[in-house]
């Protein structure tokens, strides 16, 4: 009896022992990869999993590295584990949503997304992410109920009245679109993509000028962007200001835009 006493004392000393290396493993799993050293962050959370096999954060936490690498295939797999460890993982639903994605399987990560907002339905980024996904699939009416209910969840994120704006632009809900873009820019003022976004959303409305000025913000923030430059130009010539259009478009050609060749040859020559 004693043997066995002792013998389960000793197994269950080797157990915490393992977890503990296993904690510290993934602990360093995570500072390399808050540096952006995915491959260094594998290396231990591989250890990790090597002293603990059902160690669920080890297992999701490789598979965002493994994403930040660009490895999807491999992302699923870590992902799918940890699930598999915790069905209830919302978060890895989530992510495996993500990487399902860049693989252009639509409808997996669709699924994903969804079960993410089953389990947690006030996962605000499931719902964004689903969004996209909607959007993708031409669903613009769905898309645009996620976006709304993950602004409702959380209202300080830009990216979703950004997305939000451009499917109602596609939608040609230009004036829902400029609100929505300009919600986006009051919560972050330097992100240039919002300005052309909304610079072209007054484009179609015909409010050329605001466009402009819109155009000159984007250019402002980021001296080399060519859509400015040629979106910049195309409203020019609409006010009918042609040598300052051909100006923006030698500029946006200078850049690499083939629509600007186009633009001189049809408006500069």
């Amino acid at each position: 009896m004693k043997k066995i006493l002792l013998l389960i004392y000793v197994c269950l000393l080797i157990c915490t022992a393992c977890k503990l290396v296993a904690n510290k493993y993934n602990k360093i799993g995570n500072s390399k990869a808050k540096l952006k050293d995915y491959q260094g962050a594998i290396t231990a959370y591989d250890k990790a999993i090597n002293f603990r096999h059902n160690y669920e954060d080890a297992y999701y936490n490789r598979g965002n590295a493994k994403y930040g690498l660009e490895d999807n295939e491999g992302a699923i797999a870590d992902y799918s584990n940890a699930i598999d460890i915790d069905s209830n993982n919302a978060k890895a639903y989530n992510n495996r949503g993500i990487s399902r994605g860049e693989l252009k399987d639509f409808k997996g990560a669709f699924l994903d997304y969804s079960k993410a907002i089953e389990i947690n339905p006030k996962h605000s980024e499931a719902y964004n992410n689903r969004g996209v996904t909607r959007a993708t699939l031409q669903d613009s009416t769905g898309a645009i109920s996620d976006f709304s209910m993950a602004i409702e969840l959380n209202p300080k994120i830009p990216e979703y009245y950004f997305n939000r704006g451009t499917t109602k632009f596609h939608l040609e809900d230009y004036n829902g679109a400029i609100t929505d873009f300009n919600n986006a820019i009051e919560i972050n003022p330097k992100d240039a993509v919002y300005y052309i976004w909304i610079g072209i959303s007054k484009f179609y409305i015909f409010n050329f000028n605001e466009a402009i000025a819109d155009f000159n913000k984007a250019i402002y923030i980021s001296p080399k962007y060519v859509d400015a430059y040629y979106n910049r130009g195309i409203a020019k010539i609409a006010l009918k200001q042609k040598d300052s259009a051909c100006q923006d478009f030698k500029r946006a050609l200078e850049l690499g835009s083939e629509d600007a060749e186009k633009a001189i040859k049809k408006y500069c020559q």
